[in-house]
């Protein structure tokens, strides 16, 4: 043999090596292995190759340790009622909040004030405006910074804010800033900014952590005010970018829920800069008075890998798709759902539940946009309806039931997000914050082409072999 065949012989060698650990790790889910199982056997060298580089996806809690703080640890740094679920008064509110902390849901808080928003401008004027204002502390945590416009104004505002005193961190994904803004990011520091990366690309690049980012968008100023929701910080989510029109959603917070929102930058701001928080909270919200003058119900639902089994994202998606009665409405970039959420759906409009799904009419992702349309047209056989925005591109990831179960924040539909990334959501209790995202699901849908199973089977040769190949790499990750 000579060196070219031996090197072939040791990867079809690595390649079975790989796929029987993936009969091992991977035991819940059988497709991954026919998936990576094809694509070794077809292509014995690419399939090594993409294993090291999009594969290795099984987790060991011990893999992600101090990405968790313990119930005594919460409560050194925070006054909070553990017990708040137990008293809460209305039935339907109390069945969702005790299931969903069971399964890893954090922090259900009433008495909050939220304000919904739907476009970029809203949402940068309301966060720079309170940025500008802070006094104590900028906690940041974005997967996406751009080295544009908007995303040097943050940095701008940042190095002031350091300047004048406040504590500043900023975490970002190391992947998701890529060619961000990192001369400001370098004059930031110098000055004596913080800031984090988290999971770094190239010492990660043969690890298996390397496909799991922080995909989480939220902030907390001064311990007083929280934003989360699906916005990362660059002109295109102002709709500056080749997409167009960005429909995106987020919240501000004020009142007893931003605090949780403050563990979740807590816990990932340690695990990646391995530096403590706890002493610091504790002095920033020992006298603390939090504004209790709202009548919105706020838990935070976070899920990643490190509670990959269970992924308390997912079940707060299953929680508002079961709770329905009447409407559920859905926006989503990817919708690629694992079989659960599938069945769910089809329950829902089994049952009588108007299911509703808006999806973008064109992709930001290579294999995206034709899994999508796949997806949903294995739904539509079921009852449930998409629509395709062609206002520009829809990136939020929103679900409402019944016009008051609410779900914002940066977990989109697919595994992706629900299986290898770090996210986090709100779950939104109130029938005014229910009203308003109802209002604005019927405002999109006059910008929206119903999708239709014709449409589907019209698709052309080539459009029906662009899925085939989609949904073989649907299973790869």
């Amino acid at each position: 043999m000579d060196l070219g065949e031996i090197i072939i012989a040791i990867i079809i060698i690595a390649d079975i090596v790989f796929l029987i650990t993936l009969l091992f790790t991977e035991k819940g889910n059988p497709s991954k292995i026919v998936a990576w199982g094809v694509v070794f056997l077809v292509l014995p060298v690419v399939g090594f190759i993409a294993y090291l580089f999009i594969g290795q996806t099984f987790y060991a809690k011990h893999t992600f340790r101090i990405k968790g703080l313990e119930d005594d640890q919460i409560e050194k740094v925070h006054n909070y009622d553990s017990k708040h679920v137990e008293n809460e008064p209305v039935p339907e509110y109390k069945g969702i909040a005790q299931s969903l902390q069971r399964l890893g849901g954090f922090g259900y808080t009433d008495k909050n004030n939220v304000q919904l928003f739907t476009l970029g401008e809203d949402k940068f004027k309301a966060f720079y405006d309170d940025l500008r204002a802070a006094k104590k502390c900028i906690h940041i945590e974005y997967y996406i910074i751009r080295n544009d416009e908007l995303g040097n104004e943050l940095m701008s505002i940042l190095i002031e804010k350091v300047k004048e005193g406040v504590d500043v961190k900023l975490l970002t994904d190391d992947f998701g800033v890529g060619k961000g803004p990192k001369k400001a990011i370098k004059e930031y520091e110098k000055v004596g900014g913080q800031f984090a990366l988290f999971h770094k690309v190239f010492t990660l690049m043969f690890s298996p952590k390397k496909n799991n980012r922080n995909h989480r968008k939220l902030a907390v100023i001064d311990g007083e005010i929280a934003y989360c929701g699906g916005f990362n910080i660059g002109d295109e989510y102002l709709g500056k970018g080749p997409l167009g029109f960005w429909r995106d959603t987020a919240v501000r917070i004020t009142g007893p829920g931003v605090f949780p929102l403050h563990v979740r930058f807590q816990m990932d701001w340690e695990y990646a800069s391995k530096k403590p928080m706890e002493e610091y909270l504790l002095d920033l919200y020992k006298d603390a008075n939090v504004d209790q003058s709202g009548d919105v119900r706020l838990m935070t639902i976070s899920g990643g890998p490190d509670v990959a089994e269970f992924n308390p994202v997912r079940m707060q998606y299953l929680e508002l798709i079961n709770r329905s009665t009447k409407t559920l409405y859905m926006h989503t970039p990817y919708f690629i759902p694992h079989d659960t959420l599938r069945d769910a759906l089809t329950l829902a409009a089994a049952r009588g539940v108007d299911v509703k799904v808006i999806i973008p009419d064109k992709p930001d992702h290579l294999f995206v946009f034709w899994n999508n349309i796949s997806s949903a047209y294995d739904l539509m056989k079921n009852g449930v309806k998409f629509y395709m925005y062609n206002r520009g591109f829809v990136h939020s990831k929103s679900m409402v039931a019944d016009g008051e179960y609410c779900s914002v924040g940066s977990a989109n539909f697919d595994d992706r997000s629900l299986v290898l990334n770090f996210e986090t959501n709100q779950l939104i209790l109130s029938k005014e914050i229910g009203k308003q995202m109802d209002e604005a699901f019927e405002e999109d849908l006059k910008y929206c082409t119903e999708y239709t199973m014709k449409d589907y089977e019209s698709l052309s040769l080539i459009s029906r072999i662009r899925i085939a190949i989609s949904r073989l790499f649907e299973n790869l990750a």
